[in-house]
């Protein structure tokens, strides 16, 4: 019997199409219009006004779904292919046009979609490493031995990102005979440096690994002279409270009247005064920071980034400024500090750059503009940079999703790789997580397990029912206790069901961002999404799903509303923490809510996936 090969369309096509498409569009356009124009969605209006339903290529990618069309141009956009602008005529609106890579790929015909294609070049590296490579999938295999000199890998919630990273380095020391001393791994936190160098350790591998601060601080500590010309050191919490404090009696407003004036009342009704507090001193010392990195006068600054001349930005910008005295008086620095300090010693004396051949950037997403300039200035000659732009949640502090998504466009022969196995969770939490965050266009994350899981949408008629509900789902389970996360969005939800747990006997561990405090066995964990990041659990109640808390009604940061730092999209991050959320459960999933709605985070297919 003849067996019938499988058809398989030719995906390649779509890319050129769609270019094809969009060169043919006389002016720039908006995405949306962009998609209806490729599909042949004649009830845009603004076809029909412009009446571009006569081109050749109107509906040339109808025989493809919206949402395909949308993925195929954020890739072309991921790919620098396309490039996004803002509009002329409509302020704060972006519009897309094809790029100068994208017209020479158009013209070559080489326009084809590269996530994953494998070469024989590949194929022979997988053979010949067989042994080595054992327990990866080709994705990850092709992550661990590309011999591209610029690589991003897009790595999805659960796809072994840390593994790939640590194979990877073994692999250049190894099979490559790269030395230790040429290598440099760079990660945020001090807990993931000590997780990398832990698992290098197993495998019998040195080589340079840091975080961002703690690389920058032996800089300024070795060539302190130079740059400082005196002793300095790293200023602490009470250093940054004593100098708003002292900033607060220059301007004679007490710590009370000012966070009167800051905060909202659903501050107010969320967090304790400490916490008011804290995140009071932080944002000012955000914007501080911020100021350092501009290299500006303080006025300067004021005048290009406040962008409302109101009682509260002048405060805030009268503390920034005493704040920059106070420090220079008593040999202050921030940890932004440190970096900017080391970047700007490294341009002073180019001879004390460090000589690195590799460089590997763990959670890539996370990175801000000093970061960016100090592995600039590094330059190597091969940097593997590797991230989630699905979890990029922390833009009210920095961190700039763009140079993850720009990648391309910076390194025009980079390769981009995807990782898409997800090894976490189960097939059921994967498809309720790929729904979440459908809105990104990016490559959808594959099950690899099978075994019983659940998905729980549960609507309580008040928040004291919804809370009764998880203390007794926990006391009923037989999973072990530190195998259970309660996340919420905000703190008070977090103290408020420790209550609950506190008087029905549940052994429970607060994670928190700041302290480096370690669970104990039998122990419960409950956190905000942000401090739960990296983790994973086999059960998971996502607390509060209302509209009140996703996106969060009120404003955390308030600074963020006057100064105009980030290209920041709040709904866009309030999306991405949703999914973390949802992201670290491997078997069973609760979404609890209370009163009349979820939150329209979760979609009507979202809904109908939960029990």
């Amino acid at each position: 019997m003849v067996k019938i090969p499988e058809y398989k369309r030719d995906e390649s096509k779509d890319y050129t199409l769609f270019l094809e498409g969009l060169t043919e569009i006389p002016f720039p356009v908006g995405k949306k219009l962009l998609i209806d124009f490729l599909k042949g969605n004649s009830e845009n209006n603004s076809i029909e006004k412009n009446a571009l339903y006569k081109f050749k290529n109107f509906g040339i990618l109808n025989y493809i779904s919206e949402e395909r069309i949308a993925q195929i141009l954020e890739e072309m956009i991921m790919e620098s292919f396309v490039e996004i602008l803002p509009s002329v005529f409509n302020n704060g609106t972006k519009v897309v046009r094809i790029s100068e890579s994208g017209k020479n790929r158009l013209v070559s015909g080489d326009v084809k979609n590269e996530e994953n294609i494998l070469s024989e070049e590949h194929l022979t590296s997988f053979k010949e490493l067989e042994e080595f490579l054992l327990g990866f999938n080709n994705e990850q295999k092709k992550a661990v031995v590309s011999p591209s000199k610029k690589i991003l890998c897009v790595a999805g919630a659960g796809t072994g990102k840390t593994a790939v990273l640590t194979k990877r380095i073994e692999f250049l020391v190894k099979m490559k005979r790269v030395s230790g001393k040429k290598i440099f791994a760079v990660t945020f936190t001090r807990k993931a440096k000590e997780e990398l160098e832990k698992r290098l350790k197993k495998k019998g591998v040195e080589v340079v690994v840091e975080t961002f601060n703690s690389f920058a601080e032996k800089i300024l500590l070795k060539n302190g002279g130079k740059i400082y010309g005196r002793k300095t050191r790293i200023a602490n919490f009470q250093d940054k409270m004593l100098a708003v404090l002292r900033a607060l009696e220059e301007i004679n407003i007490t710590m009370e009247q000012a966070i009167k004036l800051y905060f909202q009342d659903a501050e107010f009704s969320n967090k304790s005064t400490y916490e008011l507090q804290k995140d009071f001193i932080s944002d000012c010392f955000n914007i501080f920071e911020n100021l350092k990195i501009s290299g500006l006068t303080a006025e300067r600054f004021k005048e290009k980034y406040f962008s409302k001349a109101d009682e509260v930005s002048e405060m805030i910008f009268k503390i920034i400024k005493f704040t920059e005295k106070y420090f220079l008086s008593f040999g202050l620095r921030t940890y932004a500090d440190q970096i900017i300090d080391a970047t700007n010693f490294f341009k002073v004396y180019p001879k004390f750059i460090p000589n690195f051949d590799h460089i590997l950037v763990d959670e890539f997403q996370d990175v801000n503009f000093g970061q960016i300039e100090l592995i600039k200035i590094l330059n190597p000659e091969n940097l593997f940079c590797v991230g989630d732009p699905r979890q990029s949640i922390f833009g009210w502090r920095g961190s700039e999703i763009k140079y993850l998504m720009e990648f391309k466009k910076v390194y025009p022969e980079s390769e981009i790789i995807y990782l898409k196995k997800n090894y976490r969770s189960s097939k059921k939490i994967i498809e309720f997580m790929n729904e979440s965050i459908k809105i990104m266009n990016l490559p959808r994350l594959e099950h690899n397990f099978e075994f019983e899981n659940l998905v729980s949408i549960k609507n309580f008629e008040n928040e004291k029912n919804e809370f009764e509900f998880i203390k007794n789902e926990i006391i009923s389970s037989e999973i072990p206790r530190e195998e259970i996360f309660i996340l919420g969005r905000t703190n008070k939800q977090i103290q408020e069901i420790s209550n609950v747990l506190k008087k029905s006997g549940i052994k429970y561990f607060i994670k928190t961002e700041d302290k480096e405090t370690l669970q104990k066995k039998g122990e419960v964990t409950l956190s905000t999404i942000h401090s739960a990041k990296g983790l994973e659990a086999q059960m998971v109640f996502v607390v509060g799903c209302t509209p009140k808390n996703f996106p969060l009604r009120y404003n955390e940061h308030p600074v963020l509303e006057r100064i105009k730092l980030y290209d920041y999209n709040k709904e866009d991050e309030e999306r991405r923490i949703f999914y973390v959320a949802v992201s670290r459960a491997k078997k069973y999933l609760y979404l609890t809510y209370s009163g009349k709605k979820s939150t329209y985070f979760i979609n009507e297919k979202m809904m109908k996936m939960g029990d």
